[in-house]
């Protein structure tokens, strides 16, 4: 999913620079969308690991 963010933000990027200012708004707003996802995701991961505990 991090990829994919990437992918939106680079779109963007190359939009904005040439010119296609609805494209760069959709594609930064889906990147954006993506990483927040992304960051919800890898957040409950990690407490679900550590919540985990060590177990021998």
């Amino acid at each position: 999913m991090l990829y994919w963010s990437l992918v939106f933000l680079v779109i963007a990027i190359i939009a904005g620079v040439l010119g296609f200012a609805g494209v760069a708004v959709a594609a930064a707003g889906i990147a954006k969308l993506l990483f927040v996802i992304f960051l919800i995701l890898f957040l409950i991961s990690l407490i679900m690991h550590l919540a985990r505990g060590r177990t021998v």
